[in-house]
């Protein structure tokens, strides 16, 4: 196996793709990405948020509408009813949350809930036969679906602005966030070189994290045909192993048709993976944000989605035009 002291990408752009505009605590990207809109998705358990100092977001205009009154939770009648109390009453909750959402700023969240919501009361349109309840659904859907096509709006031109931000909170102990979940969103098709950096690939745990990344990006809907992986040797007798480890996770990869190129750096500190459609995802912990799991044969060994996660922060970024490395 090849490796470098310190690859020429980096080494030339340097470890950090964020550079801080003067006067200004604003995170702008320092180049440019092909604008794509990912299929949007979010988990529960996920909260948005916008650090100080950035600027609150702009709101794109006009201003959410109401929300739905939610009814109550009345029995749905076998006898003289027409079956829609719950889907009425679920899509009453949802559209409910997407104006929370839109109303504190979180529009990626809040545009999946009016999509969900929507979806949701036009079941509702289709299933009532009250005509009075039909007319006054079809004016609140039609409210929601302006509303969703202008947040969509304003997604895409931070995302072509270099501005997009978002940011994920994973809970102490929370569960719920393998690599799929979290990164799913953001592997479209296009897809085909990734960049990853971090430190702390060495350990027999921390190869089989990157194995598992790997085994992600194998498996698509992406065509990954190039991933770099940038990060430090062990320090202590595991050198050999760690070396050796990567060396497999290369040949393996290979017989899928994916080149993997490692190089080591002893200065790299910051956590970073980037893919050639413009998204980039900074993870606090890296790749090792997962507990150790409590034995060999219990539930969240193999499952990541099961294995309860230390606290850590993601940030989400989108460039304008994709950094040439």
């Amino acid at each position: 196996m090849a490796v470098r002291s310190l690859p020429a990408w980096h080494r030339h752009h340097g470890a950090s793709v964020l550079r801080r505009r003067k006067g200004s605590g604003e995170a702008r990207p320092a180049a440019a990405s092909v604008s794509i809109s990912p299929a949007a998705g979010e988990a529960a358990r996920v909260r948005s948020s916008s650090p100080p100092p950035r600027p609150a977001p702009r709101r794109p205009a006009p201003p959410c509408p109401a929300p739905l009154p939610v009814p109550g939770a009345a029995p749905m009648s076998r006898a003289g009813g027409d079956g829609t109390a719950a889907l009425e009453r679920a899509g009453a909750e949802t559209v409910k949350r997407a104006v929370e959402l839109d109303l504190a700023s979180r529009f990626q969240e809040s545009l999946v809930c009016y999509q969900e919501g929507i979806d949701l009361l036009l079941q509702v349109v289709k299933a009532t036969k009250d005509e009075a309840k039909k007319h006054r659904y079809r004016q609140k859907i039609s409210e929601y679906m302006t509303r969703a096509e202008d947040i969509k709006k304003h997604i895409e031109k931070e995302k072509q602005d270099g501005k997009y931000h978002k940011q994920i909170r994973i809970e102490e102990n929370a569960t719920g966030f393998g690599y799929e979940k979290l990164f799913q969103e953001y592997l479209t098709e296009i897809v085909s070189e990734v960049w990853v950096e971090d430190p702390y690939i060495r350990n027999v745990h921390q190869l089989y994290n990157f194995l598992r990344f790997c085994e992600m990006l194998v498996k698509g809907p992406c065509k990954v045909k190039t991933i770099h992986l940038l990060t430090s040797y062990d320090e202590g007798s595991g050198k050999s192993q760690q070396i050796s480890g990567l060396e497999e996770i290369q040949q393996s990869l290979r017989n899928y048709g994916v080149t993997l190129n490692i190089a080591f750096s002893p200065s790299i500190h910051d956590r970073e993976i980037r893919f050639n459609n413009g998204w980039m995802i900074k993870i606090g912990r890296g790749l090792n944000y997962f507990k150790k799991p409590q034995g060999r044969f219990s539930i969240g060994y193999c499952d990541f989605d099961l294995r309860p996660c230390h606290e850590t922060t993601v940030d989400v970024f989108h460039t304008k035009h994709t950094k040439k490395m």
